[in-house]
């Protein structure tokens, strides 16, 4: 678990009513005493698009070069960076071991760009385990989600 005092911490998670559907993001960046929400919603989108807005907007909130450390609870986000998914996309022209398109592409290049200027390490958390900050993130992408409902 994330603890480094000269580490921002970015707590992320996304939400979608149907897959497409409405969706929304959260990011919670946490350093020493300090906490900043971010969120927001798309009215057509899909949960690992709502995944890494998450992670975006989080990285795209610092204002200098930083040491992060993303807390998700989205494997597909954690393994593209942890297990050399983005290398392979990017080497193979962004398309998958399968020779298809890489989903999200678009964003995926944002991410990269965002990360770029830092030092970025991705961890996975469990979903709905109670873990306090992927709680909130959870509820604040929901709430999101929920505005573009009307609920």
């Amino acid at each position: 678990m994330p603890a480094a005092e000269d580490e921002v911490e970015i707590w992320t998670d996304g939400a979608c009513s149907g897959n497409p559907g409405p969706g929304g993001w959260a990011a919670i960046l946490r350093w020493r005493d300090h906490e900043h929400e971010v969120f927001g919603a798309e009215e057509h989108t899909t949960n690992n698009r709502m995944e890494l807005m998450g992670v975006l907007k989080g990285l795209e909130t610092l204002t200098r070069p930083t040491k992060v450390v993303v807390v998700t609870d989205s494997a597909y986000v954690e393994k593209a960076f942890t297990q050399g998914w983005l290398e392979n996309w990017q080497r193979n022209g962004w398309k998958t071991a399968a020779k298809k398109p890489v989903e999200n592409q678009d964003l995926w290049q944002l991410l990269l760009e965002a990360s770029a200027a830092h030092n970025v390490r991705f961890e996975r958390v469990k979903g709905h385990a109670g873990i306090e900050l992927n709680e909130r993130a959870d509820v604040l992408a929901v709430a999101a989600r929920d505005s573009l409902l009307g609920t």
